[in-house]
């Protein structure tokens, strides 16, 4: 908490031209109680930043408030170490660049601003940062393609690995593999799966240690200080995980109707490639050669009832297996009969050269019927091109199936994005495609949450490896369908993630996306009513309970959201520079004029992340909005405490604004449940007004991404709108 102020008012960039910088200085002495209030032309340059670090060490100045330009810039030009606590306002984009120049408003707004400010500094800590003995070992769990990759990057850059393989080798999916479809240039023919020179790779590597045969059994602790224990007995500490269990093939005795189970020729794409790896492709019923193959894409794929999403490689695969039938004789018969042929990037190459050969035949249609006809399988197909039903006899039918990850959801939703329908629980006998691998000791859950389609819910607009589980990262098959050349840059990916999140708890700083953040949530438990919300709320799984449902906080889970400070009804959770009391001390500094005076009053509570940088976009393009607004960031949006609006009600204002990131099955929230649990809140934010005999239409709640900054200045007129029609906050009279 700074107890000598210093406040350094910037008058360049068309702000001395725009404001009454004497004006503002004296509000910084008088209001914010400055022991130094200096203006200067050129605050960010060589002159200006020397003037403030001296007066930061021959005045003593340990709390610094800069009215300047926005935070996001000029960061490397204001950095002061321990104990000094800075303070940026923002008087260039939020006020002169979208307000006219020399106007009494204007002037109003960027003295609320510097007040706000000189606030937050008075009230802030410089945050210790939490430090433990961590360990910077990554463990890989899973050692198919996406595993190896991981753990091979990994030990490269120098980390040491424990890689747990739950089969009795090393490989996953690929030891079923015959050949890979290409992944090198110039694309024209399979590729050696490059399996046994991988592991080899991994078993001379000292920094990695394998472990086959056996599975986590459990998982304590958090990030830097897991406790990992395995079923067949081994303990060891970690510091951050990645998940790359893979996937299993989807369960094929659900298509009978395209004849799995009624007849031994119709096969799925895997146990293909069994059959190519014996050398000889033949009948299951006869052993004799198959001479035509019909490959039926989509089998079970991109269809409500059964996988609703593309797998993306059976495609490619179906091309890849076409040409081990032609190859293998050159009078065989392959037809390939599909709804879409998808095939990216380089990967045309490939299909342009399987059109080459003579003996493959591409349809695009819809399968009718497949049924046995004197010792061959009858394909009905009805021609989508030509209009036409056709019908070949086959000797083997090829079903691509698709791949389901070994996530383990409570629930699946297997639906077409865009429908909404609400999530079902899996019946006891349908059947589970993903199995336990981390055993969190967590009291959310023992595995990572889930999105629809049972994959591991991620940040995956942004940060894609981000599960909401801090330093645990998901990579390969398990987080969405991939080829192995993808899997293999999703686990590098993912591996870079991992050692970025050691490194971060090692210096006591948060990962994604307060990566400069050393704050972490202090409670005052003698005030604790045991009511859960922060445990439950928490969309990281930061708090555990212990038998008495008392929250137990493990620091290096948390990514500094607030969505906990948000959520207790008590007000018992602070950070040291974000608080119930800092936020509402922000908003008791702005001065509400009254009600005869005809200037309203507005407060916009703003997601720091979207809403708030938005405000930036806006004045960098000089658009003007509504001049009664007032902004405070708030680091998410769902870190909203109610006693605010209360406070903000009871000092005068006539409505309250609050701007959050999208939210939904898409969503943009850096918290992924911030903004939802904001909306979720919206009712009782109704009754709190309600109590307080004001409007429900005096709050309004928005969701607003970065990109759409050009919507907030029709957000704030409309709004204002609202409130000239409903008139003034009765309460400004007491």
């Amino acid at each position: 908490m700074a107890d000598k102020l210093g406040v350094y008012v910037c008058s360049g960039c068309g702000i001395g031209d725009a404001l009454d910088v004497e004006a503002l200085c004296n509000v910084g002495t008088k209001d914010g109680k400055a022991a130094v209030c200096k203006s200067h032309a050129f605050l960010c340059g060589e002159e200006g930043a020397a003037l403030i670090k001296s007066d930061i060490e021959n005045e003593g100045i340990n709390g610094v408030v800069i009215a300047a330009c926005s935070l996001r810039v000029k960061v490397d030009v204001f950095q002061y170490d321990a104990p000094v606590f800075l303070e940026r306002v923002n008087i260039r984009e939020h006020v002169i660049w979208c307000h006219p120049a020399n106007d009494e408003d204007t002037q109003m707004l960027a003295e609320d601003y510097l007040r706000m400010g000189c606030a937050r500094a008075q009230k802030a800590v410089v945050p210790e940062p939490f430090q433990e003995e961590i360990d910077k070992t990554i463990l890989v769990v899973g050692g198919g393609i996406s595993g190896m990759t991981a753990a091979l990057e990994t030990a490269r850059a120098g980390y040491d690995v424990c890689l747990v393989e739950k089969e009795s080798a090393l490989g996953g999916m690929l030891n079923r593999l015959h050949k890979l479809y290409p992944k090198t240039p110039p694309y024209r023919e399979p590729e050696d799966t490059g399996l046994e020179a991988r592991i080899k790779e991994i078993e001379d590597n000292p920094k990695i240690k394998v472990f086959t045969g056996t599975e986590v059994e459990k998982t304590e602790g958090a990030p830097g200080m897991y406790d990992v224990t395995l079923k067949s007995g081994e303990t060891f500490r970690i510091g951050s995980i990645i998940q790359a269990t893979g996937f299993k093939p989807y369960d094929a005795t659900k298509l009978e109707h395209l004849g799995y189970g009624k007849s031994p020729d119709v096969i799925t794409n895997l146990q293909m490639e069994d059959l190519a790896r014996t050398g000889k492709i033949t009948r299951p019923s006869d052993g004799k050669d198959a001479r035509s193959v019909a490959f039926i894409q989509c089998a079970g794929q991109r269809d409500p009832d059964h996988l609703p999403y593309c797998s993306s490689i059976c495609c490619m695969t179906s091309l890849k297996q076409a040409l081990y039938v032609t190859q293998q004789s050159p009078e065989a018969e392959a037809y390939i009969f599909y709804k879409d042929i998808r095939t990216p990037a380089q990967y045309e190459d490939f299909y342009k050269r399987v059109q080459e050969e003579p003996g493959i035949f591409m349809v695009k249609g819809d399968v009718q019927n497949i049924s046995e006809d004197g010792g061959k399988l009858t394909v009905e197909v009805h021609d989508s091109l030509l209009g036409e039903d056709i019908a070949v006899n086959v000797d083997l039918v090829v079903l691509a199936t698709g791949l389901v990850s070994n996530s383990n959801p409570d629930v699946v939703k297997m639906e077409i994005i865009g429908e909404a329908k609400e999530e079902t629980p899996v019946p006891e006998d349908s059947g589970r495609y993903a199995e336990p691998a981390l055993n969190l000791q967590y009291r959310q859950g023992p595995e990572l949450p889930t999105l629809k389609y049972g994959l591991p819910d991620s940040h995956f607009i942004c940060f894609p490896y981000e599960t909401r589980r801090t330093g645990i990262y998901a990579a390969g098959c398990v987080r969405q369908p991939e080829d192995t050349a993808s899997c293999m840059d999703d686990a590098t990916g993912a591996a870079l993630k991992a050692i970025q999140c050691v490194e971060q708890i090692s210096r006591g700083l948060a990962v994604h996306p307060r990566t400069w953040d050393k704050s972490y949530p202090d409670l005052y438990m003698s005030r604790c009513t045991q009511c859960k919300r922060c445990t439950e709320e928490c969309p990281f799984g930061m708090y555990n309970e212990d038998e008495k449902a008392n929250p137990l906080p493990n620091p290096t889970r948390c990514r500094r959201c607030a969505i906990c400070l948000g959520s207790c009804p008590e007000r018992i959770i602070s950070f040291a520079d974000y608080s119930v009391d800092i936020i509402g001390s922000m908003l008791k500094a702005i001065e509400v004029p009254e009600e005869d005076e005809e200037k309203p009053r507005v407060l916009a509570f703003m997601c720091e992340n979207d809403a708030y940088p938005a405000m930036d976009m806006t004045g960098i393009n000089r658009i003007q909005y509504n001049p009664w607004i007032r902004a405070i960031p708030l680091r998410c949006l769902g870190s909203m405490n109610l006693i605010w609006l209360n406070d903000a009600f009871n000092k005068g204002f006539d409505g309250v604004l609050l701007i959050g990131c999208v939210h939904g099955d898409d969503y943009q929230c850096h918290y992924v449940k911030g903004s939802e649990l904001a909306e979720v809140r919206s009712s009782k934010i109704q009754e709190t007004l309600q109590r307080m005999m004001l409007e429900g239409e005096r709050v309004e709640v928005h969701q607003l991404q970065i990109d759409e900054w050009n919507k907030l200045p029709q957000i704030f007129d409309d709004f204002m709108k609202v409130i000239e029609r409903i008139g003034p906050n009765p309460m400004k009279e007491f």
